[in-house]
Protein backbone atom coordinates (compact mmCIF):
# COMPACT_ATOMS: atom_id res chain seq x y z
CA UNK A 1 0.00 0.00 0.00
CA UNK A 2 2.78 2.36 0.91
CA UNK A 3 4.71 1.57 -2.22
CA UNK A 4 1.74 2.60 -4.39
CA UNK A 5 1.18 6.00 -2.61
CA UNK A 6 4.75 7.29 -2.95
CA UNK A 7 4.69 7.64 -6.78
CA UNK A 8 1.34 9.44 -6.49
CA UNK A 9 2.67 11.95 -3.92
CA UNK A 10 5.81 12.48 -5.97
CA UNK A 11 3.69 13.20 -9.05
CA UNK A 12 1.63 15.77 -7.19
CA UNK A 13 4.76 17.55 -5.91
CA UNK A 14 6.23 17.70 -9.40
CA UNK A 15 2.96 19.02 -10.83
CA UNK A 16 2.78 21.76 -8.20
CA UNK A 17 6.43 22.73 -8.90
CA UNK A 18 5.85 23.09 -12.64
CA UNK A 19 2.66 25.07 -12.06
CA UNK A 20 4.39 27.54 -9.74
CA UNK A 21 7.34 27.90 -12.11
CA UNK A 22 5.04 28.51 -15.08
CA UNK A 23 3.13 31.18 -13.14
CA UNK A 24 6.40 32.93 -12.22
CA UNK A 25 7.54 32.86 -15.82
CA UNK A 26 4.17 34.27 -16.94
CA UNK A 27 4.46 37.08 -14.35
CA UNK A 28 7.91 37.97 -15.60
CA UNK A 29 6.57 37.99 -19.14
CA UNK A 30 3.78 40.40 -18.13
CA UNK A 31 6.30 42.70 -16.48
CA UNK A 32 8.47 42.64 -19.59
CA UNK A 33 5.49 43.48 -21.80
CA UNK A 34 4.47 46.36 -19.47
CA UNK A 35 8.04 47.65 -19.40
CA UNK A 36 8.31 47.51 -23.19
CA UNK A 37 5.02 49.44 -23.53
CA UNK A 38 6.44 52.23 -21.39
CA UNK A 39 9.32 52.53 -23.81
CA UNK A 40 7.09 52.82 -26.88
CA UNK A 41 6.86 56.30 -28.53
CA UNK A 42 3.97 58.38 -27.19
CA UNK A 43 1.21 59.40 -29.52
CA UNK A 44 0.67 63.07 -30.43
CA UNK A 45 -2.04 63.59 -27.82
CA UNK A 46 0.19 62.26 -25.05
CA UNK A 47 3.07 64.48 -26.24
CA UNK A 48 0.85 67.57 -26.26
CA UNK A 49 -0.47 66.75 -22.80
CA UNK A 50 3.07 66.35 -21.43
CA UNK A 51 4.10 69.63 -23.07
CA UNK A 52 1.11 71.42 -21.53
CA UNK A 53 1.91 69.96 -18.12
CA UNK A 54 5.50 71.17 -18.44
CA UNK A 55 4.34 74.64 -19.46
CA UNK A 56 1.84 74.81 -16.60
CA UNK A 57 4.60 73.92 -14.18
CA UNK A 58 6.42 77.12 -15.18
CA UNK A 59 3.39 79.34 -14.48
CA UNK A 60 4.45 80.46 -11.05
CA UNK A 61 2.05 83.39 -11.00
CA UNK A 62 4.29 85.40 -8.70
CA UNK A 63 4.66 89.18 -8.67
CA UNK A 64 8.07 90.79 -9.11
CA UNK A 65 8.50 94.29 -7.68
CA UNK A 66 10.79 96.96 -9.15
CA UNK A 67 11.74 100.35 -7.71
CA UNK A 68 14.48 102.56 -9.16
CA UNK A 69 14.71 104.55 -5.92
CA UNK A 70 14.61 101.77 -3.31
CA UNK A 71 15.52 98.60 -5.17
CA UNK A 72 18.72 96.62 -5.63
CA UNK A 73 19.36 94.11 -8.40
CA UNK A 74 20.60 91.55 -5.86
CA UNK A 75 17.31 91.71 -3.98
CA UNK A 76 14.78 88.85 -4.29
CA UNK A 77 12.24 91.14 -5.98
CA UNK A 78 9.67 91.06 -3.20
CA UNK A 79 7.48 93.96 -2.13
CA UNK A 80 9.83 94.69 0.78
CA UNK A 81 13.04 94.07 -1.21
CA UNK A 82 12.33 95.11 -4.80
CA UNK A 83 14.69 94.89 -7.76
CA UNK A 84 16.17 98.10 -9.14
CA UNK A 85 15.80 97.63 -12.91
CA UNK A 86 13.01 96.42 -15.15
CA UNK A 87 15.29 94.29 -17.31
CA UNK A 88 16.42 92.32 -14.24
CA UNK A 89 12.82 91.48 -13.43
CA UNK A 90 12.21 90.45 -17.04
CA UNK A 91 15.20 88.12 -16.93
CA UNK A 92 14.13 86.50 -13.64
CA UNK A 93 10.41 86.20 -14.39
CA UNK A 94 8.66 83.24 -15.95
CA UNK A 95 5.61 83.02 -18.18
CA UNK A 96 2.53 83.98 -16.18
CA UNK A 97 4.39 86.19 -13.69
CA UNK A 98 3.59 89.87 -13.25
CA UNK A 99 6.03 92.75 -12.84
CA UNK A 100 4.96 95.79 -10.80
CA UNK A 101 7.09 98.90 -11.37
CA UNK A 102 7.13 101.90 -9.04
CA UNK A 103 7.16 105.42 -10.42
CA UNK A 104 10.45 107.00 -11.50
CA UNK A 105 12.73 107.24 -14.53
CA UNK A 106 14.28 104.05 -15.90
CA UNK A 107 16.90 103.38 -18.60
CA UNK A 108 17.82 99.74 -18.04
CA UNK A 109 20.79 98.33 -16.15
CA UNK A 110 23.97 100.30 -16.89
CA UNK A 111 21.70 102.79 -18.70
CA UNK A 112 21.69 100.47 -21.71
CA UNK A 113 18.53 102.10 -23.09
CA UNK A 114 16.36 99.12 -24.03
CA UNK A 115 14.39 96.11 -22.78
CA UNK A 116 14.09 92.79 -24.60
CA UNK A 117 12.15 89.60 -23.99
CA UNK A 118 11.83 86.17 -25.62
CA UNK A 119 8.75 85.37 -23.52
CA UNK A 120 5.40 86.99 -22.76
CA UNK A 121 5.44 89.80 -20.22
CA UNK A 122 2.92 91.39 -17.90
CA UNK A 123 4.26 94.84 -17.02
CA UNK A 124 2.29 97.17 -14.77
CA UNK A 125 3.91 100.53 -14.18
CA UNK A 126 3.25 103.71 -12.18
CA UNK A 127 2.82 102.20 -8.71
CA UNK A 128 3.51 104.18 -5.57
CA UNK A 129 6.53 103.12 -3.50
CA UNK A 130 4.35 100.94 -1.29
CA UNK A 131 2.76 99.24 -4.32
CA UNK A 132 -0.73 100.00 -3.06
CA UNK A 133 -1.97 102.22 -5.91
CA UNK A 134 -1.29 102.48 -9.63
CA UNK A 135 -1.51 106.06 -10.95
CA UNK A 136 0.30 107.19 -14.11
CA UNK A 137 -0.62 110.84 -13.56
CA UNK A 138 0.72 111.28 -10.01
CA UNK A 139 3.65 108.85 -9.96
CA UNK A 140 4.41 107.75 -13.54
CA UNK A 141 6.88 105.06 -14.51
CA UNK A 142 8.93 106.64 -17.31
CA UNK A 143 11.26 104.62 -19.54
CA UNK A 144 13.49 107.40 -20.87
CA UNK A 145 16.98 106.58 -22.19
CA UNK A 146 19.46 109.43 -22.62
CA UNK A 147 21.47 110.34 -25.72
CA UNK A 148 24.53 108.51 -24.38
CA UNK A 149 22.60 105.22 -24.56
CA UNK A 150 22.63 105.53 -28.35
CA UNK A 151 26.34 104.76 -28.23
CA UNK A 152 25.69 101.53 -26.27
CA UNK A 153 22.70 100.12 -28.14
CA UNK A 154 20.44 101.02 -31.03
CA UNK A 155 17.35 98.94 -30.38
CA UNK A 156 13.66 99.47 -29.81
CA UNK A 157 12.93 100.49 -26.23
CA UNK A 158 10.97 97.27 -25.72
CA UNK A 159 11.35 94.42 -28.17
CA UNK A 160 9.69 90.98 -28.23
CA UNK A 161 11.47 88.28 -30.22
CA UNK A 162 9.62 84.96 -29.73
CA UNK A 163 6.52 84.00 -27.73
CA UNK A 164 4.13 86.87 -26.90
CA UNK A 165 0.96 85.03 -25.85
CA UNK A 166 -1.09 87.01 -23.28
CA UNK A 167 1.38 89.89 -23.03
CA UNK A 168 0.18 92.97 -21.09
CA UNK A 169 1.87 96.40 -21.01
CA UNK A 170 0.08 98.88 -18.78
CA UNK A 171 0.74 102.27 -17.21
CA UNK A 172 4.19 103.23 -18.57
CA UNK A 173 5.45 106.39 -20.27
CA UNK A 174 7.74 105.55 -23.22
CA UNK A 175 9.70 108.70 -24.10
CA UNK A 176 12.53 109.05 -26.63
CA UNK A 177 12.87 112.78 -26.17
CA UNK A 178 16.21 112.49 -24.37
CA UNK A 179 17.64 109.83 -26.69
CA UNK A 180 16.92 111.67 -29.96
CA UNK A 181 19.42 114.14 -31.42
CA UNK A 182 17.98 117.61 -31.99
CA UNK A 183 19.56 120.28 -34.17
CA UNK A 184 21.17 123.12 -32.20
CA UNK A 185 20.44 125.69 -34.94
CA UNK A 186 17.60 124.63 -37.25
CA UNK A 187 13.86 124.24 -36.85
CA UNK A 188 13.35 126.29 -33.72
CA UNK A 189 9.77 127.16 -32.82
CA UNK A 190 8.92 129.84 -30.31
CA UNK A 191 7.79 128.26 -27.07
CA UNK A 192 9.06 124.75 -27.98
CA UNK A 193 12.26 123.35 -26.49
CA UNK A 194 15.13 122.78 -28.94
CA UNK A 195 15.35 122.50 -32.71
CA UNK A 196 14.09 119.89 -35.14
CA UNK A 197 15.07 116.25 -34.78
CA UNK A 198 18.04 115.12 -36.86
CA UNK A 199 17.47 111.83 -38.67
CA UNK A 200 19.53 108.71 -37.82
CA UNK A 201 21.62 109.42 -40.94
CA UNK A 202 22.46 112.93 -39.74
CA UNK A 203 25.11 112.63 -37.02
CA UNK A 204 26.55 115.57 -35.12
CA UNK A 205 30.02 115.64 -33.65
CA UNK A 206 30.04 115.06 -29.93
CA UNK A 207 26.62 113.38 -29.83
CA UNK A 208 25.06 110.05 -30.69
CA UNK A 209 22.73 110.10 -33.67
CA UNK A 210 19.02 109.47 -33.29
CA UNK A 211 18.05 105.80 -32.83
CA UNK A 212 15.50 105.13 -35.58
CA UNK A 213 13.73 102.18 -33.96
CA UNK A 214 10.13 101.83 -32.69
CA UNK A 215 9.33 102.46 -29.06
CA UNK A 216 7.72 99.01 -28.81
CA UNK A 217 8.42 96.31 -31.39
CA UNK A 218 6.93 92.84 -31.84
CA UNK A 219 9.12 91.17 -34.45
CA UNK A 220 7.57 89.38 -37.41
CA UNK A 221 8.97 86.09 -36.13
CA UNK A 222 7.12 86.34 -32.80
CA UNK A 223 4.29 83.88 -32.20
CA UNK A 224 1.07 84.07 -30.22
CA UNK A 225 -1.46 86.79 -29.61
CA UNK A 226 -4.00 88.14 -27.13
CA UNK A 227 -1.81 91.17 -26.45
CA UNK A 228 -3.01 94.24 -24.56
CA UNK A 229 -1.28 97.62 -24.43
CA UNK A 230 -3.21 100.01 -22.21
CA UNK A 231 -2.96 103.23 -20.20
CA UNK A 232 0.48 104.10 -21.60
CA UNK A 233 2.07 107.18 -23.16
CA UNK A 234 4.17 107.08 -26.33
CA UNK A 235 5.98 110.35 -27.03
CA UNK A 236 8.84 111.56 -29.24
CA UNK A 237 9.28 108.17 -30.90
CA UNK A 238 11.85 108.45 -33.70
CA UNK A 239 10.11 105.65 -35.54
CA UNK A 240 6.74 103.94 -34.97
CA UNK A 241 5.35 104.14 -31.45
CA UNK A 242 4.04 100.56 -31.79
CA UNK A 243 5.08 98.35 -34.70
CA UNK A 244 4.00 94.73 -34.43
CA UNK A 245 3.53 91.52 -36.30
CA UNK A 246 0.52 89.51 -35.10
CA UNK A 247 0.51 85.79 -35.82
CA UNK A 248 -2.82 84.92 -34.19
CA UNK A 249 -5.42 86.00 -31.65
CA UNK A 250 -6.12 89.61 -30.73
CA UNK A 251 -4.08 92.76 -30.30
CA UNK A 252 -5.71 95.46 -28.19
CA UNK A 253 -4.44 99.04 -27.99
CA UNK A 254 -6.70 100.61 -25.39
CA UNK A 255 -6.69 104.00 -23.63
CA UNK A 256 -3.23 105.26 -24.57
CA UNK A 257 -1.79 108.67 -25.47
CA UNK A 258 0.42 109.04 -28.57
CA UNK A 259 2.15 112.38 -29.24
CA UNK A 260 4.90 113.44 -31.66
CA UNK A 261 5.92 110.08 -33.08
CA UNK A 262 7.32 109.44 -36.55
CA UNK A 263 5.83 107.56 -39.54
CA UNK A 264 2.88 106.02 -37.66
CA UNK A 265 1.67 105.85 -34.09
CA UNK A 266 0.30 102.32 -34.57
CA UNK A 267 1.22 99.80 -37.28
CA UNK A 268 0.16 96.18 -36.75
CA UNK A 269 0.29 93.61 -39.56
CA UNK A 270 -0.64 89.94 -39.90
CA UNK A 271 2.15 87.35 -40.09
CA UNK A 272 0.31 84.03 -40.46
CA UNK A 273 0.65 82.07 -43.73
CA UNK A 274 -1.83 82.81 -46.51
CA UNK A 275 -2.58 85.05 -49.43
CA UNK A 276 -2.03 88.78 -49.11
CA UNK A 277 -4.13 89.53 -52.18
CA UNK A 278 -7.29 91.40 -51.26
CA UNK A 279 -9.59 88.93 -53.02
CA UNK A 280 -8.24 85.84 -51.22
CA UNK A 281 -6.78 87.50 -48.13
CA UNK A 282 -6.77 85.44 -44.93
CA UNK A 283 -7.29 86.90 -41.48
CA UNK A 284 -4.61 86.09 -38.90
CA UNK A 285 -6.41 87.82 -36.06
CA UNK A 286 -8.12 90.98 -34.87
CA UNK A 287 -6.90 94.41 -33.80
CA UNK A 288 -8.93 96.68 -31.53
CA UNK A 289 -7.80 100.30 -31.28
CA UNK A 290 -10.04 102.13 -28.85
CA UNK A 291 -10.09 105.22 -26.62
CA UNK A 292 -6.66 106.44 -27.65
CA UNK A 293 -5.57 110.06 -28.18
CA UNK A 294 -3.23 110.32 -31.17
CA UNK A 295 -1.66 113.66 -32.11
CA UNK A 296 1.23 115.12 -34.16
CA UNK A 297 2.52 112.10 -36.07
CA UNK A 298 5.34 113.24 -38.34
CA UNK A 299 6.46 112.09 -41.78
CA UNK A 300 9.38 109.79 -42.58
CA UNK A 301 11.48 112.66 -43.99
CA UNK A 302 11.50 116.41 -43.47
CA UNK A 303 9.70 117.06 -46.76
CA UNK A 304 6.35 115.93 -45.21
CA UNK A 305 5.55 113.81 -48.30
CA UNK A 306 5.78 110.24 -47.04
CA UNK A 307 3.86 108.68 -44.13
CA UNK A 308 2.82 110.42 -40.93
CA UNK A 309 -0.30 108.43 -39.96
CA UNK A 310 -2.16 108.08 -36.68
CA UNK A 311 -3.24 104.48 -37.35
CA UNK A 312 -1.93 102.45 -40.26
CA UNK A 313 -4.23 99.61 -41.34
CA UNK A 314 -2.15 96.71 -42.62
CA UNK A 315 -3.00 93.42 -44.34
CA UNK A 316 -4.28 90.07 -43.03
CA UNK A 317 -5.99 91.48 -39.94
CA UNK A 318 -9.45 92.68 -38.97
CA UNK A 319 -9.58 96.17 -37.48
CA UNK A 320 -12.03 97.71 -35.04
CA UNK A 321 -11.07 101.38 -34.61
CA UNK A 322 -13.45 103.21 -32.31
CA UNK A 323 -13.82 106.05 -29.78
CA UNK A 324 -10.39 107.56 -30.51
CA UNK A 325 -9.22 111.15 -30.91
CA UNK A 326 -7.00 111.25 -33.99
CA UNK A 327 -5.85 114.70 -35.02
CA UNK A 328 -3.04 116.91 -36.34
CA UNK A 329 -1.14 114.22 -38.22
CA UNK A 330 1.08 115.12 -41.19
CA UNK A 331 -0.57 112.63 -43.56
CA UNK A 332 -3.77 110.71 -42.82
CA UNK A 333 -5.42 110.29 -39.45
CA UNK A 334 -6.06 106.68 -40.54
CA UNK A 335 -4.23 105.08 -43.45
CA UNK A 336 -5.71 102.28 -45.57
CA UNK A 337 -3.36 102.22 -48.53
CA UNK A 338 -2.12 98.63 -48.13
CA UNK A 339 -5.23 97.06 -49.73
CA UNK A 340 -6.73 95.46 -46.64
CA UNK A 341 -10.21 94.07 -47.32
CA UNK A 342 -12.97 96.63 -46.82
CA UNK A 343 -15.07 94.05 -44.95
CA UNK A 344 -12.23 93.65 -42.43
CA UNK A 345 -12.53 97.26 -41.26
CA UNK A 346 -14.70 99.04 -38.69
CA UNK A 347 -14.23 102.77 -38.02
CA UNK A 348 -16.83 104.08 -35.57
CA UNK A 349 -17.38 106.95 -33.12
CA UNK A 350 -13.98 108.56 -33.58
CA UNK A 351 -13.12 112.27 -33.53
CA UNK A 352 -10.86 113.07 -36.49
CA UNK A 353 -9.66 116.58 -37.26
CA UNK A 354 -6.82 118.65 -38.66
CA UNK A 355 -5.06 115.76 -40.42
CA UNK A 356 -3.15 117.35 -43.30
CA UNK A 357 -3.54 114.39 -45.64
CA UNK A 358 -7.19 113.73 -44.82
CA UNK A 359 -8.93 111.93 -41.99
CA UNK A 360 -8.64 108.74 -44.05
CA UNK A 361 -5.81 108.26 -46.54
CA UNK A 362 -7.33 105.57 -48.76
CA UNK A 363 -6.14 103.56 -51.76
CA UNK A 364 -9.12 101.52 -53.02
CA UNK A 365 -7.30 100.49 -56.20
CA UNK A 366 -3.83 100.69 -57.71
CA UNK A 367 -2.77 104.21 -58.73
CA UNK A 368 -5.70 105.72 -56.82
CA UNK A 369 -5.11 107.83 -53.72
CA UNK A 370 -7.94 109.48 -51.83
CA UNK A 371 -7.73 111.92 -48.94
CA UNK A 372 -11.16 111.67 -47.37
CA UNK A 373 -12.70 113.76 -44.62
CA UNK A 374 -15.19 112.47 -42.07
CA UNK A 375 -18.20 113.74 -44.02
CA UNK A 376 -17.21 111.47 -46.94
CA UNK A 377 -17.06 108.27 -44.87
CA UNK A 378 -20.71 107.38 -45.55
CA UNK A 379 -19.78 106.22 -49.07
CA UNK A 380 -17.19 103.72 -47.86
CA UNK A 381 -18.02 100.02 -48.06
CA UNK A 382 -16.32 99.02 -44.81
CA UNK A 383 -17.99 96.56 -42.46
CA UNK A 384 -18.94 99.49 -40.28
CA UNK A 385 -18.31 103.24 -40.45
CA UNK A 386 -20.61 105.39 -38.35
CA UNK A 387 -20.75 108.02 -35.63
CA UNK A 388 -17.46 109.69 -36.55
CA UNK A 389 -17.06 113.44 -35.97
CA UNK A 390 -14.85 116.02 -37.64
CA UNK A 391 -14.79 118.79 -35.05
CA UNK A 392 -11.70 119.41 -32.91
CA UNK A 393 -12.39 118.88 -29.20
CA UNK A 394 -11.24 121.31 -26.53
CA UNK A 395 -8.24 119.43 -25.12
CA UNK A 396 -5.20 120.63 -23.19
CA UNK A 397 -2.54 120.49 -25.91
CA UNK A 398 0.71 122.49 -25.99
CA UNK A 399 -0.35 125.61 -27.87
CA UNK A 400 3.15 126.54 -29.11
CA UNK A 401 3.61 123.02 -30.54
CA UNK A 402 0.20 123.16 -32.19
CA UNK A 403 0.93 126.53 -33.80
CA UNK A 404 4.32 125.39 -35.08
CA UNK A 405 2.86 122.18 -36.48
CA UNK A 406 0.19 123.87 -38.57
CA UNK A 407 2.59 126.52 -39.87
CA UNK A 408 5.36 124.01 -40.68
CA UNK A 409 6.88 124.52 -44.13
CA UNK A 410 9.58 122.83 -46.20
CA UNK A 411 11.68 124.36 -48.98
CA UNK A 412 14.69 123.54 -51.10
CA UNK A 413 17.25 125.89 -52.67
CA UNK A 414 19.84 124.95 -55.28
CA UNK A 415 23.15 126.53 -56.17
CA UNK A 416 24.16 125.49 -59.67
CA UNK A 417 26.27 127.50 -62.14
CA UNK A 418 26.61 125.78 -65.53
CA UNK A 419 29.31 128.24 -66.56
CA UNK A 420 31.57 127.72 -63.59
CA UNK A 421 35.07 126.46 -64.36
CA UNK A 422 34.47 123.14 -62.68
CA UNK A 423 31.25 122.46 -64.64
CA UNK A 424 32.82 123.48 -67.97
CA UNK A 425 35.71 121.14 -67.31
CA UNK A 426 33.30 118.37 -66.20
CA UNK A 427 31.31 118.66 -69.44
CA UNK A 428 34.47 118.43 -71.50
CA UNK A 429 35.40 115.19 -69.73
CA UNK A 430 31.86 113.79 -69.80
CA UNK A 431 31.46 114.02 -66.03
CA UNK A 432 28.41 114.96 -63.98
CA UNK A 433 27.71 118.59 -63.31
CA UNK A 434 28.21 119.85 -59.76
CA UNK A 435 26.07 122.00 -57.52
CA UNK A 436 24.56 122.12 -54.08
CA UNK A 437 21.05 121.81 -52.72
CA UNK A 438 19.93 123.02 -49.32
CA UNK A 439 16.72 121.81 -47.69
CA UNK A 440 15.02 123.45 -44.77
CA UNK A 441 12.05 122.55 -42.58
CA UNK A 442 10.63 125.05 -40.13
CA UNK A 443 9.65 122.21 -37.78
CA UNK A 444 10.13 118.43 -37.76
CA UNK A 445 9.77 116.00 -34.87
CA UNK A 446 10.56 118.69 -32.31
CA UNK A 447 10.50 117.48 -28.72
CA UNK A 448 7.12 117.46 -27.03
CA UNK A 449 7.22 117.86 -23.21
CA UNK A 450 6.35 114.41 -21.91
CA UNK A 451 4.79 115.69 -18.68
CA UNK A 452 2.18 117.57 -20.69
CA UNK A 453 1.04 114.35 -22.37
CA UNK A 454 -0.43 113.27 -19.03
CA UNK A 455 -2.90 116.17 -19.28
CA UNK A 456 -4.50 114.42 -22.27
CA UNK A 457 -5.92 111.60 -20.13
CA UNK A 458 -9.55 112.47 -19.50
CA UNK A 459 -9.34 115.68 -21.56
CA UNK A 460 -12.84 114.96 -22.86
CA UNK A 461 -15.28 112.17 -22.11
CA UNK A 462 -16.50 112.10 -25.72
CA UNK A 463 -13.61 109.94 -26.90
CA UNK A 464 -9.88 109.45 -26.51
CA UNK A 465 -7.85 108.35 -23.52
CA UNK A 466 -9.65 108.49 -20.18
CA UNK A 467 -8.10 108.68 -16.70
CA UNK A 468 -6.88 105.12 -16.05
CA UNK A 469 -8.38 103.07 -13.29
CA UNK A 470 -5.97 101.52 -10.79
CA UNK A 471 -5.23 97.81 -11.19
Amino acid sequence: MKSKQRPLILSLVLLLFFALNADAQFGNLKNKIKSSRNKLPKNKTEKKQDKKTTEDATLTGRIWYVSISKGKNRNPGTIDQPLKNIDKAIKKSKTGDEIFIAGGKYMGTFKIGYLESDKPLKLYGSWDEGFTKQDIINHPTVFQPDNASGGKSRKAMLRFTKNVENTVIDGIVWDSGERNLYDPKKGFVEGVEGGLMRLPTEPLKGFNSTVGEPLISFRSSSRGGNITISNCVFVNGASFAIQAGLHSGTFKVINNVFVANRMAAIEIYGTCPGSKERRNMVSCGEVEIANNTILFTWSRLKDYLDMGYGVRIMTKLKYDIHDNIIGANIMGGIDNSRFCKDEYIKIDNNILFGNKGGDLYYTPESNTKLQLTVDEFEDLEFESVSGNKGEAPDINVNKAYLKGFYSARYNETTNYDPNSAVNQWSRALGLNQQGTMTSNATMFMNKYPWKETLLLFGATNEAGAQIPKSK
